[in-house]
């Protein structure tokens, strides 16, 4: 149980899926109308091409809602929506989705979310349906039509720009951005866009860290069930000291007939020790085997619980010593007499 567990452990650096790609994710306070992917949209706030060499956004309008990440414990009901072109995440094949369906023409507006808030914070599931209010006081319908895999687009819905538009027009410019810079110089472009768009509010964050603290609440959970997994084999271990103990209290008058035809007692306790060792040693094999068999496809990005076994191992030992001491004491050769 230890080892499939251990398995299930998330690690944003391993997985270049989760954040799209991108290095940074902004959300502003107040919106922004200007074209940052534009020498004339930067200029607006004292920036030029050169200043981010390489860098592109991704903007999106948005929608405020119902938290629907795993930050929230609460069913969301209508969460927060974003409005971004389909063409612009789709060209960087962003998230391993198609985004393309986002321009689907049916009774219902298409969206994309991530798959555990969908599953766990929404309660839905791919081809369910959420009814929305637009800005003129219509019930409209948003079918999800599919979805990331831990991803840092937890906590809300995306939707196309135009159909965005369409619903909520009075929510002008865009208040989130993905941003794609070089990997060696993320610190700069955030230091250099937080300075020049502070007025607005921009708030700028590494994309692995925030996919990271998304992370960090299945991971804390794992930690726990991990913990009461080891505190159950440290115990289990110490039951095999009380089976050993019982064992050789019943074998005693076995033990004084091999005394008795030369054996040392050292050479005793280390055979009845070995034995249990080696049943030990197998069932942790069989339970590691097995796990991995269980957990294949996520055995390449997990860390094996060395500590932990190893404490298992001792404290088996340990016990299963310390009972076959304990029941080996005195004179086996006078069990021979109860015999």
């Amino acid at each position: 149980m230890i080892v499939a567990v251990n398995a299930n452990r998330l690690d944003a650096r391993a997985n270049a899926a989760g954040t799209g790609g991108f290095a940074l994710i902004g959300q502003s306070a107040l919106p922004i109308v200007q074209d940052l992917n534009s020498a004339k949209g930067l200029e607006h706030f004292g920036l030029t091409p050169n200043d981010l060499k390489s860098v592109s956004f991704v903007p999106m309008r948005v929608r405020d809602g119902d938290e629907a990440s795993c930050l929230n414990l609460n069913r969301a009901q209508q969460p927060r929506l974003l409005g971004v072109d389909p063409e612009a995440l789709q060209s960087r094949k962003a998230f391993g989705v198609d985004w393309t369906l986002l321009k689907q023409q049916s009774d219902a507006v298409p969206a994309i979310g991530d798959e555990a808030s969908i599953k766990w914070s929404m309660g839905k599931k791919i081809g369910d349906t959420l009814d929305y209010t637009d800005e003129r006081g219509q019930v409209f319908k948003i079918r999800i039509v599919s979805a990331t895999a831990n991803s840092i687009l937890q906590g809300q819905l995306l939707i196309d720009e135009a159909q965005f538009v369409r619903r909520f027009p009075s929510e002008s410019g865009y208040r989130m951005f993905l941003i794609d810079a070089p990997s060696n110089a993320v610190a700069e472009v955030s230091a250099t866009l937080g300075r020049a768009m502070q007025d607005a509010g921009m708030e700028l964050t590494p994309a692995a860290r925030r996919l990271a603290q998304f992370n960090a609440v299945q991971n804390t959970y794992l930690s726990t069930f991990q913990v009461l997994g080891g505190i159950g084999l440290l115990l289990g271990s110490l039951g095999l000291g009380v089976v050993v103990l019982r064992n050789v209290l019943e074998r005693r008058g076995e033990l004084g007939l091999l005394q008795a035809v030369g054996y040392r007692k050292r050479s005793l306790r280390w055979l009845v020790a070995s034995e249990n060792l080696a049943l030990l040693i197998a069932g942790l094999v069989i339970g590691i085997v097995a796990a991995a068999m269980a957990v294949l496809p996520a055995t390449h990005r997990a860390d094996f619980p060395i500590a932990t076994l190893l404490g298992v191992i001792v404290f088996g030992v340990a016990s299963a010593w310390t009972a076959t001491w304990f029941a080996m004491r005195g004179r086996l050769i006078d069990s021979l007499r109860e015999e």
